[in-house]
C-alpha cells in the first residue's frame, strides 16, 4: 500500500459516491490544499505529503462517524472509515520509518 494508491482509491470513491466532482474540488474540500494540487501528483509522478495523508484521513474519519449514525447509510460511513484507517496505517508507518533512522 502506498499513498497513491490510496488517495487514488479516495479519490475515486469520492466521486462515485457523488461527494466531489473533480480534482479540484477533492484537492480543496479534502486533501486542504489548492485546486491544482492533485492534478499536480498525477503529472509529476510524486507521492502526496504524509500532512496531506493526514488530513484525508482526519476528514474521512470524521464524515464517516458522522455517517455512520444513520442506519440508512451506515454502510456508506464504514467505507469512509476503512478508507480513513488506511491513512491512518500510512501515517503510523512513515512515522515508524523516521524513529528508526534516527
Amino acid at each position: 500500500m502506498n499513498k497513491n494508491t490510496v488517495i487514488l482509491e479516495i479519490f475515486d470513491f469520492l466521486r462515485q459516491r457523488g461527494v466531489v466532482e473533480n480534482e479540484g474540488e477533492f484537492s480543496e474540500g479534502w486533501l486542504g490544499q489548492c485546486s491544482s494540487y492533485y492534478r499536480g501528483l498525477r503529472f509529476k509522478k510524486t507521492e502526496p505529503s504524509i500532512g496531506v495523508v493526514a488530513i484525508v484521513g482526519s476528514r474521512l474519519q470524521k464524515a464517516g462517524e458522522q455517517i455512520v449514525a444513520s442506519p440508512r447509510h451506515a454502510h456508506v460511513g464504514h467505507r469512509f472509515l476503512e478508507l480513513s484507517e488506511k491513512c491512518h496505517q500510512l501515517v503510523n508507518e512513515e512515522a515508524v520509518e523516521l524513529e528508526l533512522i534516527g
